[in-house]
């Protein structure tokens, strides 16, 4: 099996083909993908980027995650080498959580993505007005 690592590259426009994440074998984009960009993973990354924060200040941050969603979140951004822990042992014991320099790198995206969706907010609203309005109206929409 080939590594992650032999996934060939995406970053070039022309070469940019979608179906690709997922027929490549070993390679895990998609999988990576969709942990970078799940919401809860977003939200550690971007709270992390400012400053090294306990479990229980993460989770009083990132409103409405659970601790077991933080937990899970934490561990999967850690195995991918995006978020170092780090576990003092003091009683009770304390447990800290940093970007990596490769986590701390996922900042400008993020950033782009933000202002993206800030730039972008008020015609999806209204295109999401349109769509409930056709919905309702019982017209198809295809």
């Amino acid at each position: 099996m080939k590594s992650p690592s032999n996934c060939g590259h995406t970053e070039v426009e022309q070469d940019f083909d979608i179906s690709n994440w997922d027929v490549r074998e070993g390679c895990e984009v998609r999988q990576i993908l969709d942990r970078v960009a799940d919401k809860w993973s977003l939200l550690a990354i971007a709270h992390l980027e400012r400053r090294t924060l306990r479990f229980s200040e993460l989770r009083r941050l990132i409103d409405g995650i659970s601790q077991r969603m933080l937990t899970v979140t934490l561990r999967q951004l850690e195995r991918d080498g995006l978020v170092r822990r780090t576990v003092y042992p003091v009683v009770p014991p304390r447990v800290e959580y940093e970007l990596t320099p490769m986590g701390a790198t996922l900042h400008t995206t993020i950033r782009s993505l933000v202002d993206w969706t800030e730039g972008h907010q008020q015609e999806i609203a209204r295109a999401r007005a349109e769509y409930d309005s056709r919905q309702e109206d019982g017209m198809p929409v295809s």
